[in-house]
């Protein structure tokens, strides 16, 4: 692989997409780097911890004919609702950052990723974003270190024709692991 090529130069098998991204989009795509991500898999089971330990505190507390602490009651459901909007609330900032790029037009090749916006342009090799996820809605790229940082969107919404997404899977599928 020539780390040096930019991914645009291939005359190869090409998929391109034209969109611009959405709070949904950047909410979807941590939701999926939750999964993939040290971090993210820690947080869920943390998550998981401190809801066994609550409802066992629940239980003590009734079982020994005492109310149940409000404090504790309160901690878990802030607990529960910080957990389901925080992807949504970290969107919406993400959203903000790029709103202003407009219209992204990305290329996948056999190289990697190009993405051109009206004001920037970046190419992804497929060594810097090997892993990928797939969702209903988008492909998601992400880095290979243990807390995902890096990550390419792709939405199925820009791609010309509902077909090129079975092409751009089988692209990503040659060149990196599907998680």
């Amino acid at each position: 692989m020539d780390m040096g090529r930019d991914p645009r130069d291939l005359t190869g098998e090409s998929v391109e997409l034209v969109y611009q991204l959405t709070v949904e989009d950047f909410t979807a795509a941590l939701k999926a780097r939750r999964r993939v991500s040290r971090a993210g898999r820690r947080q869920l089971w943390m998550f998981g911890v401190a809801v066994f330990f609550a409802v066992v505190a629940v239980a003590v507390s009734l079982a020994g004919g005492e109310s149940v602490p409000l404090p504790l009651i309160a901690g878990l459901i802030m607990a529960v609702l910080l957990l389901m909007f925080q992807p949504w609330l970290m969107a919406r900032q993400f959203h903000r950052h790029t709103e202003r790029r407009g219209v992204f037009r990305a290329t996948v090749t056999d190289v990697g990723v190009s993405v051109v916006t009206d004001d920037s342009s970046t190419s992804i090799n497929w060594t810097v974003q090997p892993r990928y996820r797939e969702t209903p809605d988008a492909f998601f790229l992400f880095s290979s270190d243990k807390n995902a940082v890096g990550v390419t969107l792709l939405p199925k919404r820009g791609l010309a024709d509902p077909a090129d997404a079975d092409r751009l899977r089988a692209i990503l599928d040659a060149h990196v692991l599907r998680v």
